[in-house]
């Protein structure tokens, strides 16, 4: 054979090699999804991928590549790139074959979160052919604001939430009894329910009902000042209002914790120009659920002036409100003068202050 037909022959099985690489891109099929759905900022999880041949071809190289919030940082790993948020992921695969790798995933900053698609990449040794087919997929995740304990919140705030708990203790009715649960750090010895405790082999408490509950409402502003005339918050004030979210989201957790009856407002909404946030004081494991979720989902951008959302709290009485704000101004202060004057316990914290 001379070196002209080798050549031509080599050729062509290279071209029936790209022709059967480029039909094989089709069979392959990419997932995707989070060990866990819900997080906490500062937590880690393992984002699994499983990439599977359902063709007959060997596919000498594969790249699986999509984009990735910043927000979500991946662990080094062998055969993975991150960048900028791009990472791409490579494997050989043999034909039918499947393979699975986890890749660790810190999660840096609260909201919500999906991968989106993938763009599954195949080509030849020696990269001269590549072949692209996208797939669509949904990976999401919801990360909740970092909870500090209360010892850990700022000297004035941690003062104050010790003792709407204290006080809200004190209210409890001990000839009222509505159920029993798990032991708590800082539940009373004389509530241990015993025969319970000896039943489930677990420490168990009784739930007392309340002659009358402690209602706290945590206000937060993320205005920077009065006259602030657009609803943008600037990149150099994203870490100031993400603080002051997780402080807020720490001060209602912590209070429902502590039996309290506890609500969020906010002049930032929870979808795309979406109205201001307002939840009613409440109570309950299921609440708990409801106010994480809502401040995952708490929007960068102001909804409306603070002054306008403390007049719409006008409907509250006998509420113990916590207002955050990063200043202070005379129109505010006359706002929360028309809330004490319907009974309300008004604090008024400025973020970077003294109460």
């Amino acid at each position: 054979m001379s070196v002209l037909n080798f050549l031509a022959a080599l050729a062509l099985l290279y071209i029936l090699w790209m022709l059967m690489i480029k039909k094989g891109v089709k069979k392959l099929t990419c997932q995707r999804s989070f060990s866990r759905t819900t997080v906490f900022e500062g937590e880690n999880a393992q984002l699994v991928e499983i990439v599977r041949n359902d063709g007959p071809y060997i596919i000498p190289w594969l790249r699986v590549e999509s984009y990735i919030s910043p927000n979500l940082r991946l662990g080094k790993q062998e055969n993975l790139y991150s960048s900028g948020g791009f990472y791409r992921s490579c494997f050989t695969l043999m034909p039918y074959q499947q393979i699975k790798r986890r890749h660790y995933v810190e999660f840096v900053q609260r909201g919500v979160y999906d991968l989106g698609n993938a763009s599954i990449g195949v080509g030849d040794l020696f990269g001269v052919s590549r072949f692209w087919h996208d797939q669509q997929l949904s990976t999401p995740v919801t990360v909740y604001p970092r909870i500090l304990d209360i010892e850990h919140l700022p000297d004035p705030l941690s003062k104050t939430m010790g003792e709407l708990i204290t006080k809200n203790r004190l209210l409890q009715d001990p000839f009222l009894v509505r159920g029993i649960r798990p032991y708590q750090p800082g539940d009373l010895i004389r509530d241990i329910h015993w025969q319970a405790t000896a039943r489930t082999d677990e420490v168990q408490v009784r739930i007392h009902d309340h002659s009358l509950y402690t209602r706290l409402l945590v206000v937060f502003n993320a205005q920077r000042s009065d006259n602030q005339w657009d609803d943008y918050i600037k990149q150099e004030d994203v870490s100031a209002v993400e603080e002051g979210i997780r402080l807020a989201a720490s001060l209602c957790i912590q209070g429902l914790r502590g039996g309290l009856s506890v609500g969020f407002a906010a002049n930032l909404p929870t979808e795309n120009r979406g109205e201001s946030t307002l939840l009613s004081p409440a109570e309950g494991a299921q609440w708990e659920h409801v106010l994480l979720e809502s401040f995952a989902h708490l929007q960068l951008h102001c909804s409306e002036k603070f002054v306008l959302l403390l007049d719409s709290l006008g409907r509250y009485t006998d509420t113990d409100i916590l207002v955050m704000s990063p200043y202070d101004s005379e129109s505010i202060q006359t706002a929360l003068d028309k809330l004490r004057h319907r009974g309300n316990q008004v604090t008024f914290y400025q973020l970077g202050g003294d109460l």
